[in-house]
C-alpha cells in the first residue's frame, strides 16, 4: 500500500479551533466522483458546516475512492490508514468513506480501518444522515448543486459537472464501475434542466453533463429521451454558455447525437470517445462490442460533420494476452486517427471482473514500455496538432488563475494560459495565440476590454 502523508498537525488544541462545524474531502478518480464530492459539500453547506483547507482543522473528513487502477486504489486506502493519526489525536472527529471502494466491502473495510464512522456507496448521501444528525433537516433531492464556495471566495464557479445518469449497464471484461455502481438510472429531463438553471443563476456558464455511459442516457425514462435529447433542453437555459458531456461509448455515438453536437451552439465541439485498444481480438477479450473499423467509421462521421472537432480517447496497455503485434495495431489507429488528447493507463487486475480470473501475462516492464511508447507518439502528436493554432484567435472562457496567468478552455477543451491586468474570471475572451505546446496554448488578449466574441476559432 503507498504511504500517504496527512498535512502537519497543527499545534492548535482542538480547544482552539473555530467553534464553527468544518468538512474537508478528499476525492480521487473521475469526474462523477468529483461531482458527488461536490454535491455531498453542498449539503453540509445547507447544514451549516464550512469547508476546512486541511484534515486537521474539520469535524468531518469525508475520503471519496476509485478503484478503477490499482494506483488510484492505492493511493486512497493509503489516505484513509494515515486517518488514523488524526483519529486517536481528535477522537471527536468524524470520518466518512465513500466512492467504489465501499460497494459491497463494507464489513471487510470496518475491520481493516475501525477508525472510520461510516461507510456509503456512490451518490447514497441519505446514509450521511447517521454521522451528521443536521442533514435531517435539508432536503438531500433538491440540494442538487455539484459545487460550492471556499469560505472567503465570494465569485461563483464558472464550470460544473451535472451527473445525468449513474450506473453502466454494459460489463467490459476489465471494468469494476458496474459492481460498484450498479445499473443504469437516468435522472429526468426536467431534473437535469431544473439544475442546470439553478446553476447559471449562480454565475455558472458552462456545464458538464456526466455519466459512466452518459450517451445510454434516457432508455429507462418515460418516453426514451436520449442525449441529444437532453442536449436541446439544456441548450435553452439562459445564461449557459458552453455545453459538454462524457464519457461516451463507440456503440451508442448515434448520426442523431452528432447532428446535435453539430446544429446546437452551445454544445462545445469536443468529443471523448474510448477506444481503450486497437485491435479487434483485444477488443472482443475486452467486451467493447465494436470492431476497429466501427470506431473509424463512427470518428469519420464525426469529422465530416464537425469539421473543427477536438478529440480525446482512453487506451489501455498490457491487456491479459496482448501481443506485440496487438499493441503495434493500437498504436498505428493513434498514428492513423490523430487524436487531440489521449488517456493512457497500463491495465491492473481489478477483483471480481471478467479479466481478473485471466492470467496478467504482460510483464510489469512491458507495460510501462507500451505505456511510453503511446505518451511519446501523443506528445508529438499534440504537439503537431496544436501548431494550427499558432497566430489564430481562440475563444476562451476564463475559469481562474494559474501560476500567475489566467486560465481558460477553448471550445475544443484545450488548455489556454495568458496574461492580462484586470477581472477575465467568468468572461469569454478572444485570445490570440502566440506559443503552442503538446499540453496547453499560451497568448494575448486579441481586444483588452472588448465585448464578447463570435464567430472566432474552436
Amino acid at each position: 500500500m503507498q504511504r500517504i502523508q496527512l498535512q502537519p498537525w497543527s499545534s492548535a488544541s482542538a480547544e482552539e479551533l473555530p467553534a464553527v462545524k468544518r468538512f474537508h474531502i478528499w476525492t480521487i478518480g473521475c469526474q462523477m466522483n468529483e461531482a458527488e464530492s461536490a454535491k455531498a459539500a453542498a449539503l453540509l453547506r445547507q447544514a451549516g458546516y464550512l469547508p476546512a483547507a486541511h484534515e486537521w482543522e474539520a469535524d468531518l473528513v469525508i475520503v471519496n475512492t476509485c478503484v478503477v487502477r490499482q494506483q488510484a486504489e492505492d493511493k486512497a486506502l493509503g489516505y484513509i490508514g494515515a486517518l488514523a493519526r488524526l483519529k486517536r489525536r481528535r477522537p471527536e472527529v468524524r470520518i466518512a468513506v465513500t466512492g467504489c471502494l465501499v460497494t459491497g466491502q463494507e464489513e471487510r473495510l470496518a475491520e481493516r480501518f475501525p477508525w472510520v464512522d461510516l461507510w456509503y456507496g456512490p451518490s447514497d448521501f441519505a446514509r450521511l444522515t447517521r454521522l451528521i444528525p443536521e442533514l435531517s433537516e435539508v432536503d438531500i433531492d433538491l440540494v442538487e448543486l455539484p459545487h460550492y464556495y471556499p469560505e472567503g471566495q465570494a465569485d461563483p464557479e464558472v464550470t460544473a459537472f451535472v451527473p445525468v445518469i449513474y450506473g453502466c449497464n454494459f460489463v467490459c471484461s476489465y471494468c469494476i464501475v458496474p459492481y460498484r455502481r450498479g445499473r443504469e438510472r437516468s435522472r429526468p429531463v426536467e431534473h437535469v434542466v431544473a439544475e442546470v438553471t439553478r446553476l447559471a443563476e449562480q454565475g455558472v456558464r458552462e456545464v458538464t453533463l456526466l455519466g459512466q455511459t452518459v450517451n445510454a442516457y434516457g432508455h429507462d425514462l418515460p418516453g426514451q429521451p436520449d442525449l441529444a435529447d437532453l442536449l436541446a433542453h439544456v441548450h435553452e437555459v439562459p445564461g449557459i454558455e458552453r455545453i459538454r458531456f462524457l464519457t461516451s461509448h463507440p456503440k451508442y455515438f448515434s448520426d442523431k447525437l452528432i447532428r446535435a453536437i453539430a446544429d446546437l451552439p452551445k454544445v462545445c465541439e469536443h468529443v471523448n470517445l474510448p477506444v481503450q485498444a486497437g485491435d479487434d481480438e483485444v477488443l472482443r477479450r475486452m467486451r467493447r462490442n465494436y470492431s476497429v473499423q466501427e470506431y473509424r467509421e463512427r470518428i469519420a462521421r464525426i469529422r465530416e460533420w464537425i469539421p473543427d472537432v477536438t478529440l480525446s480517447t482512453d487506451i489501455i496497455v498490457g491487456f491479459p494476452g496482448e501481443s506485440e503485434e496487438q499493441f503495434l495495431n493500437t498504436y498505428r489507429l493513434l498514428e492513423e486517427i490523430r487524436f487531440d488528447k489521449v488517456h493512457v493507463a497500463m491495465y491492473s487486475p481489478r477483483p471480481g471482473t471478467l479479466s481478473a480470473r485471466w492470467v496478467d501475462d504482460v510483464p510489469r516492464e512491458e507495460k510501462r514500455r507500451r505505456h511510453r511508447a503511446i505518451e511519446e507518439l501523443q506528445e508529438r502528436i499534440a504537439r503537431e496538432r496544436n501548431q494550427r493554432y499558432l497566430g489564430r484567435t481562440v475563444e476562451v472562457l476564463v475559469d481562474g488563475v494559474a501560476r500567475g496567468r489566467w486560465r481558460g478552455r477553448t471550445r475544443g477543451n484545450t488548455l489556454v494560459f495568458f496574461e492580462a491586468a484586470g477581472e477575465w474570471r467568468g468572461r469569454l475572451v478572444p485570445v490570440r495565440i502566440t506559443e503552442v505546446s503538446p499540453w496547453y496554448l499560451l497568448g494575448e488578449p486579441a481586444v483588452v476590454g472588448a465585448p464578447e466574441p463570435a464567430g472566432v476559432a474552436h
